[in-house]
């Protein structure tokens, strides 16, 4: 599978670097072109891709071709080269960009997949939003599905709730980004160095989330097992409740889908 990227953002940078660090892909599969030539000339030394001087030489190249630029962009990007892309398949990863979409841009001859990926591809280990609605067959969309495995979990929802999803998986990493600070800082202010305090928030929140995904627990019950009578960890429940932090969550969920 010779795979390319409209566009070398973030996102698309984080997928090529989890497609070839997974071993999924090999360097010389995997092409990109983006309007800044020089940037994209120095991506590609850094990652290892091919890189191509237009849109069209990417799309003759390539059997799968991700929509990695912005959604503004699609219509006039993807518009112009619509005929090469007969008879191949795009893979959009661009917000609002949904099957029915980009079908309608591209016609019934270009096959059409919407994902929303997030940031932790890059390291094998993201969440890939899927729409479960295709115009590929069973046997394409499944090589499709397989190459997004080996950067994280796939999980397939209808369109009409994948922003919803994204707003969780894809934004949250900012969130929890936060979070991770925000730990970190407590444990800075109370003596712990920056890099422990780092090492301490990291471990515990990748243990935690194993904890929950291979047992099932619900979180309240996880919380509740922390929880001693009068102990430390209620009395840090009770001030992270205080200051809204779950009504803080929510909130950030709903803005982030507005």
């Amino acid at each position: 599978m010779k795979i390319g990227f409209v566009g070398m953002g973030n996102m698309a940078k984080a997928l090529a670097i989890g497609f070839i660090k997974s071993g999924y892909l090999d360097c010389k599969d995997v092409f990109a072109y983006a309007p800044n030539q020089e940037k994209l000339r120095k991506n590609s030394q850094k990652i290892g891709f091919i890189p191509c001087s237009s849109a069209g030489e990417l799309s003759q190249s390539c059997d799968v071709v991700f929509a990695a630029c912005k959604p503004y962009q699609m219509e006039k990007v993807f518009g112009a080269i619509k005929d090469e892309l007969k008879g191949k398949t795009v893979v959009s990863v661009a917000a609002g960009w949904d099957f029915e979409k980009l079908s309608c841009l591209l016609g019934d001859e270009v096959k059409v997949q919407y994902i929303l990926p997030n940031t932790p591809v890059e390291i094998c280990n993201g969440v890939i939003v899927m729409e479960n609605v295709s115009n590929m067959g069973q046997d394409e969309r499944l090589k499709v599905k397989k190459l997004l495995e080996s950067v994280g979990k796939v999980v397939e929802l209808p369109g009409n709730i994948m922003g919803a999803a994204s707003s969780v998986s894809g934004c949250g990493p900012a969130f929890i980004a936060m979070v991770i600070e925000g730990l970190a800082d407590g444990a800075v202010k109370n003596g712990v160095p920056r890099a422990q305090a780092y090492e301490l928030v990291c471990s515990m929140m990748i243990g935690t989330a194993k904890l929950q995904l291979e047992t099932g627990t619900h979180p309240g019950e996880m919380k509740d097992n922390v929880c001693s009578p009068g102990g430390s960890t209620i009395r840090g429940v009770s001030a992270l409740e205080e200051a809204g932090l779950r009504n803080a969550l929510i909130k950030a969920v709903d803005a982030s889908i507005n």
